[in-house]
């Protein structure tokens, strides 16, 4: 027997249908190109969303078509997370920091019919261009007039607002429909794009909003550093329009400078992005002090956040931290590291031991850790494994592909590739990738732990891990390491002897490598396979 409720679709007009009736007074404040602050609000948001979604059904733009976003965190990029799911098209987010030759695969790939292009990166997508010659339409905003033959078959974002108006019925009947598509940033083989559908996104936004995940609330300013190219901007802009956030939008502005300014000034209550940001942000307000008592939360994702800046920022600037964890694969939001009332008892250091964790699953989504074999093990804090997980939110299969065991087990849970161990409580830590595991004399060294060991050493800024080929061990690690402008003095020997009080005799690098900076992916994520092939050429060590 079924229930008897309504079958009420869950589509993402709602959400901004919700956001416009009972907030349409609330504040979308951008950081423009030129510096200056653009201010508008919910019901701005909700009209001019809708006289896109139009425009763009007028340009021939069909259900299921794919439309592009080459773009910043601003408030167009945001109409257009609403215009085009609103028109039954799927909003397709183009990393910017990709290589020309990888972002003409994926816009090939995924067959996008139009290209929304900000005026500040046409010098950047006028690489790619060329070799994409499906692309029916390139969209410009923030572009002067000048920039019409930039690129080809050109139209002006606010000459489509203009010509267009808000009696537009949404087309997105259907919760099943796809509505976002993104590509992983391809650090192995092509890049693979995973398709969301308005229910999976519109359920991550009920799980990210709720009390025990990142529990965005009416009163929140939220400022989302984190990309709208990366994963939906972690799912942000609707969790924030679900609530009924004041929203602030840094654009191209992601400097720490203009970032401190932005949280002091707009009176930040939320600030989400990678440790990287949250690193040089650190540095800025103990150079530069601001008045940031407003900031509740700093939530952090992309990669693991060293404990050392986690206490940094709690004991010296008074600032919580949220450590969350998730994947492109997982629309984002998988896990969050809030404590527990149990954790109270353990005073400010243990509070910081389980803050530095990827924390536990938050509801919708559903984790196990697996041997070589498949064999499920227990969490017990202890005993290290694969993780997989499944849930509402989470890809059965990548666009165009077909699945594969090589991440779909047969009983159909997602390989993340991750090695973790999970408390009995449910708190995961990442001890490493699969792939960057150093397996040494045939014990396991976690990248992770050892990186985040030396980060704690106060002369040290940024620190990559790497397996070197060893004739007795078969695996050593080698640390790259960046020194902090007054730790130019650090020595092998002194770092050494640092890690020996701190990690397992065998964990500390015989080689140690001073850089001036760890390579980074597209996202901000260390890139550790530059640095095996710098390895593999010679030029480290």
């Amino acid at each position: 027997m079924n229930g008897l409720m309504m079958n009420w679709q869950l589509t993402l007009d709602k959400i901004l249908e919700h956001g416009n009736r009972l907030y349409p007074h609330k504040k979308i404040t951008t950081m423009q190109p030129d510096g200056s602050l653009f201010r508008y609000t919910y019901a701005d948001l909700y009209r001019r969303a809708k006289r896109m979604a139009k425009a763009l059904v007028k340009l021939g733009v069909a259900p299921g078509d794919r439309v592009a976003t080459f773009a910043w965190n601003d408030y167009q990029h945001l109409e257009l997370y609403y215009a085009i799911p609103g028109a039954a098209a799927v909003c397709h987010t183009l990393n910017i920091r990709l290589f020309p030759d990888q972002l003409a695969y994926i816009v090939n790939h995924a067959e996008d019919k139009i290209v929304f292009v900000d005026g500040t990166l046409i010098p950047l997508y006028q690489k790619v261009a060329s070799e994409t010659p499906d692309v029916q339409h390139h969209v410009l905003f923030n572009a002067p007039r000048e920039a019409k033959d930039a690129l080809p078959n050109v139209l002006f974002y606010e000459d489509l607002i203009d010509d267009s108006d808000e009696d537009f019925a949404w087309l997105c009947t259907d919760e099943n429909l796809a509505m976002g598509l993104c590509y992983t940033s391809g650090t192995t083989g092509e890049p693979k794009g995973a398709l969301y559908s308005h229910r999976s996104m519109f359920l991550h936004t009920i799980g990210e909003n709720a009390a025990n995940a990142l529990g965005v609330r009416e009163s929140d300013v939220v400022l989302p550093v984190v990309p709208q190219f990366h994963a939906m901007a972690w799912g942000l802009p609707y969790a924030c329009v679900a609530s009924g956030a004041d929203i602030v939008m840094p654009g191209p502005h992601l400097r720490p400078q203009p970032l401190a300014d932005l949280i002091a000034n707009e009176r930040v209550t939320i600030a989400a992005g990678v440790p990287t940001i949250w690193n040089a942000l650190y540095y800025e307000l103990k150079q530069n002090p601001r008045d940031i008592s407003c900031l509740r939360a700093l939530v952090v994702g992309g990669s693991a956040m060293p404990r050392s800046l986690i206490e940094a920022y709690e004991s010296q600037l008074g600032v919580n931290v949220i450590h969350a964890w998730g994947m492109t694969e997982m629309s984002p939001l998988g896990t969050v590291s809030i404590p527990l009332k149990a954790h109270e008892a353990l005073g400010d250091a243990g509070l910081w031991d389980v803050k530095a964790k990827q924390g536990y699953p938050i509801l919708g989504v559903e984790l196990r850790i697996v041997d070589e074999i498949g064999r499920e093990l227990p969490w017990d804090g202890k005993t290290m494994g694969e993780l997989q997980v499944r849930g509402p939110w989470i890809i059965r299969q990548y666009f165009k592909r077909e699945p594969t065991r090589d991440y779909i087990t047969e009983d159909g849970w997602f390989r993340t590739g991750d090695v973790v161990t999970i408390t009995p409580d449910g708190y995961m830590t990442i001890t490493d990738r699969t792939k960057d595991l150093v397996k040494s004399g045939g014990e396991w060294i976690s990248t992770v732990e050892l990186e985040s060991a030396i980060i704690g050493h106060p002369k040290v800024l940024e620190a990559a891990v790497i397996a070197i080929p060893d004739e007795k061990w078969s695996e050593r690690p080698m640390a790259c390491v960046v020194r902090t402008q007054e730790g130019w003095d650090l020595t092998d020997e002194e770092l050494q002897e640092y890690l020996g009080e701190r990690v397992a005799k065998f964990w500390v690098p015989e080689r140690i490598v001073f850089i001036d900076e760890v390579p980074k992916t597209s996202v901000g994520k260390f890139d550790k396979k530059v640095l095996r092939r710098q390895f593999s050429e010679g030029q480290l060590g």
